[in-house]
């Protein structure tokens, strides 16, 4: 395959409230993710298994800080080659455009055109999945249909209230769709997971005619509009996860305990790749008691940690417990503390004797940086 058969597009501009405040200064992209991962590392490494050599990205204003500094040159997803580009748009931009709708999708249209490619492929940053993309663009020339739409079925509870549900015929045509609000359903449901190919040369044209038509909006809005009997449906069969909110975030991490969901997602055909980082391996001492847990590089480990995933360079000291818990990079647990059912973000310390507690079904959130002095027991820090 050229390794220009396809470019790719990749949309974080959505705000999920319901993910605050572990997305306050960060777009859900680029969460953290089973200790050393973040979420787009799944994304970047569908593309660079599927040689695409062009990407282009749109976050909001105010989230690329994180962005930049977890990608930096792209060398870890093969996007620092001669020919290799990546490219980050402020979704924002495109909005103050608005007064001038002759130009407003201009800068995407460019970058299609540019990219020499005869497929383009989108993607959102919210389903969580290891994708072939090239068997994707294989069945979609095959099927001879205008677009494909990858979906997957999952149970209705998964799902977000403006995703996309699609009604099959036996043979995978796309007989309806409905919002996941407007939809009652028991059964397993069929979720379009926003990642589409499409030529293009048909979505440049589409942008066009919507340009000449004064219609604003965003290309994952058009494509979603597009899907009729005209699109192939393409089932992904993998480990999947929709993240849109604290619980579906802490239950795709704590699935990562679960071995076969682990292997699914991690050791399926295609390679994960992440930012590389040399740093020392994690230190269990004498004192401590670890079980079911996974760690980062760079941790000291004094204290019990169970059913927990632990980022890189955080501390546990002794007498600490942790149960059922996301800790994110550079946190600290001083002795006798007790964390259970929580996440905490980067950076934050916990003092000694403190009880941090939630549920697993609604795990207690720590903000990014907090000092934590006294109990907190449900809710959010």
């Amino acid at each position: 395959m050229k390794t220009n058969k396809m470019c790719a597009l990749m949309g974080n501009f959505h705000r999920y409230d319901a993910l605050l405040p572990l997305t306050e200064n960060r777009p859900l992209a680029t969460l953290p993710f089973d200790s050393k991962y973040r979420l787009i590392d799944f994304n970047l490494s569908n593309i660079a298994n599927a040689n695409i050599r062009t990407l282009f990205m749109v976050f909001n204003e105010g989230e690329t800080r994180s962005v930049f500094d977890h990608l930096g040159g792209g060398k870890e997803w093969n996007l620092d080659g001669i020919q290799n580009r990546f490219f980050v748009h402020i979704y924002q931009d495109f909005i103050r455009k608005e007064d001038n709708n002759k130009h407003y999708y201009d800068i995407v249209i460019d970058y299609l055109r540019k990219s020499k490619s005869e497929y383009a492929v989108y993607m959102g940053t919210r389903i969580l999945c290891n994708l072939d993309l090239r068997a994707v663009l294989n069945i979609h020339q095959i099927s001879g249909k205008e677009m494909t739409v990858v979906y997957k079925k999952i149970k209705p509870e998964k799902t977000y209230q403006d995703d996309i549900l699609l009604t099959l015929s036996d043979e995978h045509t796309i007989l309806d769709k409905t919002f996941a609000k407007d939809m009652n359903a028991s059964d397993l449901v069929n979720l379009s997971t926003d990642i589409f190919i499409i030529k293009t040369q048909r979505l440049i044209d589409l942008l066009l005619e919507k340009q000449a038509n004064d219609v604003m909006g965003n290309v994952e809005s058009f494509l979603r509009e597009k899907i009729g009997s005209d699109t192939n449906a393409f089932e992904y069969t993998g480990y999947l996860n929709n993240i849109f909110d604290v619980k579906s975030y802490y239950d795709a991490n704590m699935d990562m305990l679960d071995g076969k969901k682990f292997n699914s997602l991690m050791y399926s055909q295609q390679k994960i790749y992440t930012k590389i980082k040399n740093e020392v391996p994690t230190f269990y001492s004498d004192t401590s008691i670890v079980n079911n847990s996974q760690f980062a590089t760079g941790c000291m480990v004094s204290g019990r940690v169970e059913r927990s995933l632990i980022g890189r360079g955080t501390t546990v000291n002794e007498g600490a417990e942790v149960f059922d818990s996301l800790i994110l990079p550079s946190c600290r647990i001083d002795p006798s503390a007790t964390i259970r059912c929580a996440i905490l973000d980067k950076n934050v310390i916990v003092d000694e004797g403190v009880r941090i507690e939630g549920t697993a079904e609604s795990p207690l959130v720590v903000k990014k940086g907090q000092h934590v002095t006294k109990d907190l027991i449900g809710g959010r820090a």
